[in-house]
């Protein structure tokens, strides 16, 4: 196979390179989750270039790298290293027990510059004698891995097309032995491994995808044919799924307990699943006992651990119930690794990384998944997913037998995944935190939602235009990162709704900003009792609910948390024709005092900004406030925000990013002792001095 264009004649025959015929052929197996998981598996292809050093031929393999995804693969993502080299290492293996060195010794094989980082899997790309070579994990094909009778199993589904690999743990060895079977086996288009996932190869790249797909495609085609009606027993009596209004309700109810479990030992950001595949999962007589045998295949448990919590008690159970007994398990399951550590853990492994659960089961409601950011929570959820369809394939047709415990530990706390954890970049000082902002669909609370973003937090972006709201979420980032909800925080029932949708989202929540509002630039004599109530009831009222209703959630988290109010200069500074606006800055103002020392003792701090004359991009002042506010100064509208500045000690213009820094300021790692401050963010007014 060769790199280089052939020419035929006078016409150039031009084809895809070999590394760009692998990114494709990724890309294709990876866009469809019956093929592998998210960043699961791995794919190569071998190929001639011109060594610019020499000027001669070299054989290389390019391999996908550590930590990439088969379905957003480009050709950074590639490992490349030169196969004579690599092959040579067979004559330095120092055998199994000290096979972890050859990860090292794969960067003395690179070709150039290497690319990504080589993965545990590279040796077995490099050893197996054939140009294009498929890892993946797919769940019809970790079924039959994962059978009692695997073995048999996949002689009688596939005849000698597809041998079998008894369990190993990825590595040079396995690389090896499959190296050696598909030897022994010419015939066979790939391999089925033990409790893990499958190989398959071709001499060429549509070869090997097509080996691939059909070792995938006849292994659920066995499965739907052959599996007995009920592999996962009949419907326990109480455990169907709720109605949808009522699980989802209960769900949220339940999230701030979870999440404060799974967030013993640091905090986590969540992700809640109620699909049909986990529900009737769960509403099944043998889930228990599947569940507490855990998950098989290498990248499921890295994600989930090795078995999840399960509550145990049906879905009609109340959720003053269904809290207790879940404090009860997250003991026992706390005590229950720690032993499996215990018994497994030898001198020179990796500290325990924490005993919580990553996946917490609740029958009739769903699943909640947990992680260091949302994607890594929702890939969690997905993994168990595939796990789930894994042990349904496996339960129909035989007994799931997933890999021992022994065998899951040495994986978990592998040196090289150990290794792997300390090369992630350091978090964000938000990372985790999961923020609320009220009114942040344009202006000063958009400013607020982008920073939290930036800074690594959640966020969720709450305005009474729904469709604006979820616009600025989408130029924030994606949905693991932002979601737009539309809420009028003066009424209760949306307030608690938004809240529900929160930890819905994202598991729970840690940081509020009260930020929405509105103002109507009118004198005491003009001001109507409309007017004055429809202001208190969006900043006064309206802040006391979302506080009250966050507060709720917070204290049941136990991870203590932030609530600012985004008040106002005008709530000590007395000026003319805004006295509901001013009268309800000041009300939110003193809520910050009240709420600052009565929270205090759960952790939470509360603390608020006093921005002024932020005129560009904010909602208030488009919406007639503006006008208003200029014809009392006597200058022109578009210069509003000019003639804020030079009344100001600073004679600088206020932006809604420097209220945005306020914010970041209070609930960042640097002020984790300060509560009941108003900051002012107003370039200098000297007759706002707090005092």
């Amino acid at each position: 196979m060769s790199d280089t264009n052939d020419l035929n004649g006078t016409t150039p025959t031009v084809r895809p390179s070999t590394a760009a015929e692998l990114v494709a052929r990724s890309n294709r197996l990876g866009a469809d989750p019956k093929n592998t998981n998210y960043a699961g598996g791995n794919t190569s292809a071998k190929g001639t270039v011109t060594d610019p050093v020499t000027g001669k031929p070299v054989e290389l393999v390019w391999v996908k790298g550590s930590g990439g995804d088969l379905g957003t693969l480009t050709e950074s993502g590639l490992a490349v290293l030169r196969l004579d080299r690599m092959r040579a290492l067979v004559d330095v293996y120092p055998g199994v027990e000290r096979e972890d060195e050859m990860v090292a010794a794969f960067d003395y094989c690179l070709h150039g510059r290497g690319g990504a980082a080589p993965s545990i899997d590279t040796a077995m790309h490099g050893l197996v004698d054939a140009a294009h070579v498929d890892h993946l994990h797919p769940d019809s094909g970790i079924a039959i891995a994962t059978a009692a009778d695997g073995e048999a199993l996949t002689a009688k589904i596939f005849g000698d097309k597809v041998a079998w690999v008894p369990w190993r743990r990825p590595g040079f060895q396995l690389g090896l032995d499959i190296a050696a079977i598909k030897e022994a086996n010419p015939q066979a288009v790939g391999c089925i491994l033990g409790g893990h996932g499958i190989t398959a190869w071709g001499d060429t790249s549509d070869e090997a995808e097509a080996s691939s797909l059909w070792i995938i495609d006849t292994a659920a085609a066995y499965i739907a044919e052959r599996s007995r009606p009920e592999p996962f027993g009949p419907t326990l009596e109480g455990y169907a799924a709720l109605p949808q209004s009522e699980r989802r309700a209960k769900a949220a109810a339940l999230a701030p307990t979870i999440r404060g479990i799974a967030s013993h030992d640091r905090p986590m950001v969540g992700h809640f699943t109620d699909s049909d595949v986990v529900l009737d999962f769960l509403a099944a007589a043998e889930h228990p006992r599947l569940a507490a045998l855990g998950t098989s295949c290498p990248d499921h448990f890295l994600r989930t651990k090795v078995k999840p919590l399960v509550l145990d008690l049906p879905g009609m159970a109340t959720v003053e119930e269904s809290v207790a007994r879940l404090e009860e398990l997250a003991v026992a399951y706390r005590e229950d690794y720690r032993a499996y550590y215990d018994r497994h853990a030898t001198p020179d492994s990796p500290a325990i990384r924490g005993a919580d659960p990553l996946i917490v089961l609740v029958p009739g409601v769903g699943m909640f998944s947990y992680g260091k950011d949302k994607q890594t929570a929702r890939v969690a959820g997905e993994f168990y997913v595939n796990a789930i369809n894994v042990m349904r394939g496996a339960e129909g047709l035989s007994t799931y037998a997933p890999i021992d415990e022994a065998e899951k530990f040495r994986i978990e706390y592998w040196a090289l995944e150990e290794a792997k954890l300390q090369r992630m970049p350091k978090p964000k000082p938000l990372a985790t935190r999961i923020a609320l902002v009220t009114g942040a669909a344009s202006g000063i609370g958009k400013a607020i939602a982008t920073r939290l973003a930036a800074e690594g937090a959640c966020v969720v972006v709450a305005d009474l235009d729904l469709d604006r709201a979820q616009a600025a979420a989408a130029e924030i980032g994606t949905s693991d990162v932002a979601v737009g909800v539309r809420a009028d925080v003066s009424d209760e029932d949306q307030v608690q709704a938004m809240v529900d949708a929160v930890v819905l989202a994202f598991g729970g929540l840690d940081l509020v900003v009260n930020n929405a509002g509105l103002s109507l630039s009118k004198s005491l004599l003009d001001t109507t009792v409309a007017d004055w109530d429809l202001q208190h009831d969006v900043m006064a009222k309206g802040s006391f609910l979302v506080s009250r209703t966050a507060a709720r959630v917070l204290i049941e988290q136990g991870l203590g948390g932030d609530i600012v109010y985004i008040s106002s200069k005008n709530s000590v500074f007395a000026g003319p024709n805004n006295i509901a606006y001013s009268a309800v800055k000041a009300d939110q103002a003193h809520q910050v005092r009240l709420l600052a020392a009565e929270l205090g003792e759960h952790g939470i701090k509360v603390n608020g900004v006093n921005p002024d004359g932020v005129v560009r991009g904010s909602g208030i002042f488009a919406s007639g406030w503006g006008a208003n506010r200029a014809a009392v100064y006597g200058v022109e509208e578009d210069k509003l925000g000019e003639f804020y500045a030079q009344r100001t000690l600073l004679k600088r213009e206020v932006l809604p990013e420097h209220c945005a820094n306020a914010v970041f300021a209070l609930c960042g790692p640097d002020m984790t002792h300060t509560t009941g401050l108003h900051i002012p963010v107003d370039a200098g007014v000297a007759a706002a001095f707090l005092r």
